[in-house]
């Protein structure tokens, strides 16, 4: 089903691929720090629609590059030189179950992934190359181990990863971790093939998805240009990578994950399970189940609800328009004093003159008249 997907060389690039520091990275390693922030947990499971939107209070984007909703996929588009668009949940599983609905980018050098990813740098893969259309890559890392390089495995594909979506999955518990493609398995890891144990992943993860040029020749070395099919061209940008579901299941049921009593050996039974109440839910969950946007929202609500506040915007119109009315009567009834006395005004200079019209010709008469008189 699967073969060795890289020679000893590429693999050596891979493992210091800008993946490692664009996409893979911690702001704190338990194995090396102390005081590490807890992990809030995702404690159970959730579908999250990347065709309508992804919701930026679960999920973070990072790095250089576009990431924005269409029609009915989130797409992730490298354009320019440096550009690694990524986005990362702020929840983290304790073993589970990922299941992610995505159509890889094309182009040369350009690489899509899909990564369960630890602060202490435990990692499980999903890696598209560009131009190959046969063969989708898995690997793992344990605790940024890359004493070995044959970890990667190249699994061969029905039908181009570029041309159409599929469903790839990760299954991960303490004994093993699965890799499926549309809901048949293509590769199994058991903990102890990994170094006896010691490399295998088997701490809190967070999911991170996203595009980057491993072909970028002047941010990447000879080998992981190698390995990522050869120089990118960004004249043929934009190169873009398409996400419509993913699907999240946490098999611990719990608040936060803690590191509290965490050593250097990064193994899970040091990891501190903080543990919901009866009935409670995490507030990563509770945040899941909170709608986000207007559109959203305004479904989420009842029948009830809705008509309720519709009456309600109804009645404010109609109040509004009631007072828009009534100053308008108002206005006009005060218009129409002020120009009926306005008018009562002229109608009585026009009397008043027509008055002293006729006095003065009165006056001219009776003059004309004494005058005649007088001869």
């Amino acid at each position: 089903m699967y073969t060795i997907a890289l020679s000893a060389a590429a693999l050596l690039a891979s493992t210091l691929l800008p993946t490692a520091w664009a996409q893979t990275s911690t702001s704190c390693n338990p194995l090396h720090e102390k005081n590490c922030p807890n992990m809030e947990a995702l404690g159970g499971n959730s579908t999250f629609d990347f065709s309508k939107d992804w919701n930026p209070d679960v999920w973070n984007q990072k790095n250089q590059g576009k990431v924005e909703h269409r029609d009915n996929y989130t797409a992730f588009t490298v354009q320019y030189q440096g550009d690694s668009p990524t986005v990362l949940s702020n929840f983290y599983i304790f073993f589970g179950r990922v299941e992610i609905v995505m159509k890889a980018a094309k182009g040369q050098g350009i690489v899509s992934s899909a990564i369960l990813q630890s602060e202490c740098l435990d990692e499980i893969d999903w890696e598209f190359l560009g131009t190959n259309t046969d063969h989708a890559l898995t690997n793992y890392f344990g605790k940024g181990n890359t004493t070995a390089y044959d970890r990667g495995k190249d699994i061969k594909m029905k039908s181009a990863p570029q041309d159409e979506y599929h469903n790839y999955t990760i299954d991960w518990t303490k004994e093993r971790i699965q890799w499926f493609i549309d809901d048949e398995m293509v590769r199994e890891l058991k903990s102890e093939e990994a170094l006896g144990g010691k490399n295998y992943p088997q701490t809190p993860m967070n999911v991170r998805l996203g595009a980057w040029s491993g072909g970028d020749v002047d941010n990447n070395n000879k080998g992981t240009v190698e390995w990522a099919g050869g120089p990118t061209d960004f004249k043929q940008a934009p190169f873009t990578m398409y996400v419509q579901t993913v699907y999240v299941q946490d098999y611990t049921t719990a608040k936060e994950y803690s590191w509290a009593d965490m050593d250097s050996s990064g193994d899970w039974q040091k990891v501190k399970v903080i543990k919901l109440e009866d009935n409670e839910k995490s507030p990563v969950m509770q945040q899941i189940e909170k709608p986000h946007g207007i559109k959203n929202r305004w479904s989420s609500l009842s029948k009830g609800a809705q008509i309720a506040i519709i009456a309600s915007i109804c009645g404010t119109v109609a109040i509004i328009a009631a007072i828009i009315l009534f100053c308008c009567i108002k206005q006009r009834r005060a218009g129409a004093k002020e120009y009926a006395a306005y008018q009562a005004g002229l109608d009585k200079e026009a009397a008043d003159l027509i008055q002293d019209k006729e006095q003065w010709q009165t006056a001219h008469q009776q003059s004309r008249f004494s005058k005649y008189a007088r001869i």
